[in-house]
């Protein structure tokens, strides 16, 4: 017997097994208004979140892009995890921060 086989058949007793609950479970959200309206908050509350944070989100990328570049590519020696941190926090806008600290040797 080879192993798919083997793996196959404890699949299929593990689903055999699984599904009476799966089933119970089920058939208890059936006809149940409060899972409805708990689902239907659950889908808006994330779509808020993205739509807020979505900004928050690419300002993050792309300060992480922007700390990749200025380190790996033009190789400026900002201390590695401090600008890591600050870009992955700030943005662009603490990369820029760090530079210009870097700039007038304000920063090691």
């Amino acid at each position: 017997m080879s192993i798919s086989a083997i793996l196959l058949e404890g699949f299929a007793d593990t689903a055999t097994n699984f599904a009476p609950v799966a089933e119970q479970g089920a058939l208890s959200l059936l006809n149940n208004p409060g899972a409805l309206v708990i689902g239907a908050v659950l889908i808006v509350a994330t779509l808020l979140l993205i739509f807020f944070l979505k900004k928050i989100i690419i300002n993050t990328i792309l300060g992480i892009i922007i700390w990749a570049a200025s380190v790996f590519v033009f190789h400026v020696s900002l201390p590695l995890v401090p600008s890591f941190v600050v870009a992955a926090i700030f943005g662009p806008a603490g990369i820029g921060v760090m530079m210009v600290l870097k700039f007038f040797g304000l920063l090691a």
